[in-house]
């Protein structure tokens, strides 16, 4: 199940999940979004695949990827990042993580799309996992 805080109507979220040259995910909404993978049964996870692009504003993002193995009562980080987009030059960020996580009930990405504040929505190009 996938859990967001918002979802433009022409971006959904699913898309982020196919291969290929997909539009991926957009917030209809400004600010800190969340974008929750809830699962069924506890998944062992090897690896985490993120593609973010901005092909328009420049702009300092950061997310954080985390995990729960209890179902969300509590939370660990695998990572927290900035990165600044500044098109035309600058428009994608890849991050390939390699993990080790056993029994992963809820993997979380929080993405703050601009640290300055401003109108800038977040965006997720691809999410796969192994």
């Amino acid at each position: 199940m996938v859990e967001i805080t918002s979802e433009h109507k022409d971006y959904p979220v699913e898309s982020a999940f196919v291969s290929g040259e997909a539009q991926g995910w957009r917030a209809a909404e400004t600010g800190r979004q969340t974008i929750r993978l809830v699962f069924d049964q506890p998944q062992r996870l090897k690896q985490i695949s993120l593609i973010f692009e901005e092909k328009d504003t420049a702009r300092t993002q950061e997310f954080v990827l985390r995990w729960s193995a209890d179902g969300g009562n509590s939370f660990r980080e695998i990572v927290r990042q900035q990165w600044n987009f500044s098109p035309p030059e600058t428009i994608r960020e890849v991050e390939e993580y390699q993990v080790e996580l056993a029994s992963v009930t809820i993997l979380e990405l929080i993405i703050v799309p601009n640290v300055s504040g401003g109108s800038a929505r977040a965006s997720l190009k691809s999410l796969h996992l192994s």
